[in-house]
């Protein structure tokens, strides 16, 4: 107002208008002004969206698990479709040759367009009711639980995809020798000669030793875990529970692996209901440089409260695409617990 004021006298002098009428239009103009709404809160709510989106984004890491160490591709993805090359055939290699003109042959590539997983949050309502009540910062304790629900989905979804389908000649599928459980569904436990024989089958797949994973499930990390003392001493981690790096094998567990049928002894669908009775909980085995993942687009969906005047609530859902699976089958395989009838 005191502004008003000042701009009145300054136009008075130099235009000679009345400073008294000058003053009342300006006093009118922002008042008006003030009752507009300024498209500052809009253009907030569009940048906020923005920063939630890429904390997401930022913080998709998989941090510490067995996705961490599997190279990214993101650059390669284009309308949230990966383009893998398949690569062609390896040259032959010659020694002390004498022969010349050296034979030449043109590598022959192929583009495999593959697309992302879709994930997808259901919607969580945040009400304004509860914005007045809580003492905590709820928002960003719900866009922190989408993010890791959506880790989690899409770490589930990548270790299904590294798992081979069945046994076949570059994709050993082996089963557990141990002792039996004697649980009310019986099974044989892993035993250390297990993994030594699948470090056998890749050692004959000529997989190189540097970038081998094991991804143990559940079962088999507590039939490591109660084989002998002398085990526990030299590969446990007392505080922790980890199994320690063993026979060129990175180890890591991962809660919820893949199942295979013991009927069909084939991995089952993504997704499918467990049947305690016939399905088998499975260890992972892949060669991490053989593998890809890649990230798509991310995006956040926001309905705010101040839109909704019925419920006064707001909503919050989060969209990623992400994929991860083998660039080429060998290297990968299994080791499936056996089923005692």
């Amino acid at each position: 107002m005191i502004l008003s004021a000042f701009m009145a006298v300054g136009l008075e002098t130099g235009a000679g208008i009345n400073p008294a009428i000058t003053f009342g239009s300006m006093i009118s103009l922002s008042i008006i002004l003030s009752i507009i709404p300024s498209p500052t809160g809009v253009m907030f709510m569009a940048l906020q969206k923005e920063l939630w989106t890429g904390e997401l984004i930022k913080s998709f890491r998989h941090a510490n698990t067995f996705l961490s160490r599997i190279g990214k591709k993101d650059q390669y993805v284009k309308n949230n479709v990966i383009h893998l090359a398949q690569i062609g055939v390896d040259p032959d290699v010659l020694i002390n040759n004498t022969v010349y003109p050296i034979a030449s042959a043109q590598r022959e590539d192929s583009d495999i367009p593959i697309g992302l997983d879709k994930l997808e949050t259901e919607n969580t309502i945040i009400t304004d009711d509860e914005l007045l009540a809580l003492p905590y910062d709820k928002p960003g304790s719900v866009i922190e639980q989408h993010r890791e629900s959506l880790e989690q989905k899409a770490a589930e979804k990548s270790i299904h995809s590294l798992c081979p389908l069945e046994d076949t000649s570059d994709t050993p599928v082996l089963f557990t020798s141990g002792d039996s459980t004697g649980y009310t569904y019986n099974r044989k436990r892993l035993a250390v000669a297990d993994i030594i024989k699948m470090k056998k089958a890749l050692d004959d797949l000529k997989v190189p030793l540097e970038g081998r994973e094991l991804v143990l499930c559940n079962q088999h990390v507590e039939d490591l875990l109660m084989t002998s003392q002398s085990f526990k001493e030299q590969w446990y981690k007392r505080k922790t529970g980890e199994i320690f790096d063993m026979f060129g094998f990175k180890i890591s567990q991962f809660v919820t692996n893949p199942l295979f049928n013991s009927g069909t002894q084939k991995k089952k669908a993504f997704g499918s209901a467990a049947a305690a009775a016939t399905d088998l909980e499975t260890s992972v085995v892949y060669y991490n440089k053989r593998a890809v993942q890649a990230r798509g687009t991310a995006k956040m969906y926001h309905a705010k409260a101040e839109d909704n005047p019925q419920y006064r609530q707001s909503v919050i859902g989060f969209r990623i695409y992400h994929i991860c699976l083998p660039k080429k089958n060998t290297g990968f395989g299994a080791i499936v617990s056996t089923l005692v009838n």
